[in-house]
């Protein structure tokens, strides 16, 4: 059987008000990535490199787990640089077999990628990563280097969030060659079709490299169209 950690029981907004804090926090960011490498070698060499930017400021990092593509590199890279602390993989028991199937591994060793939590679904894989974003201190948020399908769900989720008042972290996409130029140009297009409000555009902010794009959470504003729900855990 797989091990797993005790999973989150309330939401991220609630559990990061009630954390008592003896000292300042380092800063939390989640990445989403692809688990492949991509055709450029750019892709690879941006991973890279945000991981030594990440190191230089101190900031941990929570991932969704994976030992391929760009998740393993910014993964190996900074716990290369900063220990096994400082990087937090979390990733379903589903997709952890899968791997032990395709790649004849076992749990992900954790003085090469860090600690590793096991969970039973995707959805408690992303709100285990939104809380740690959420309780990590000044300049924590969201960044996505390019991926596929589940990396465009998982940046979408946490804009969707923001928007709603669930967390008031920053997001940024990391635009290397431009991958990035078709998301900018919806948002764009839906604010014009009248589907997106305008004071909502920024929730989204795009950043060249990872010095930019650790400058822009550090310097994020709420957006004013946000909805600013009260979430809480007692059910209607």
């Amino acid at each position: 059987m797989i091990p797993t950690t005790s999973l989150l029981t309330s939401s991220p907004i609630v559990l990061a008000k009630h954390r008592l804090i003896s000292k300042p926090l380092r800063p939390t960011i989640s990445i989403f990535c692809g688990a492949s490498s991509g055709k450029s070698p750019i892709h690879l060499e941006a991973a890279r490199a945000l991981a030594f930017t990440l190191h230089k400021h101190r900031i941990k990092l929570v991932y969704g787990g994976g030992t391929s593509g760009l998740m393993g590199e910014i993964a190996r890279t900074l716990v290369s640089l900063s220990g096994p602390t400082a990087v937090h993989g979390i990733i379903p028991a589903p997709l952890l077999r899968y791997k032990q199937r395709m790649d004849k591994a076992d749990v992900p060793n954790e003085n090469i990628y860090g600690r590793t939590t096991i969970v039973k679904d995707m959805h408690s894989r992303k709100r285990l990563m939104v809380d740690a974003v959420v309780s990590g201190g000044p300049g924590s948020g969201f960044i996505a280097l390019p991926g596929g399908y589940g990396t465009l769900e998982e940046l979408m989720e946490v804009v969707t969030w923001n928007q709603l008042g669930i967390h008031n972290r920053g997001i940024v996409v990391l635009n290397v060659e431009g991958y990035w130029n078709g998301l900018i140009k919806w948002i764009a297009t839906g604010i014009d079709a009248g589907f997106v409000n305008e004071k909502n555009q920024k929730i989204i902010t795009e950043a060249a490299d990872g010095e930019a794009a650790i400058d822009a959470l550090k310097k994020y504003q709420a957006c004013e169209g946000r909805f600013n729900l009260q979430w809480t855990d007692t059910e209607v």
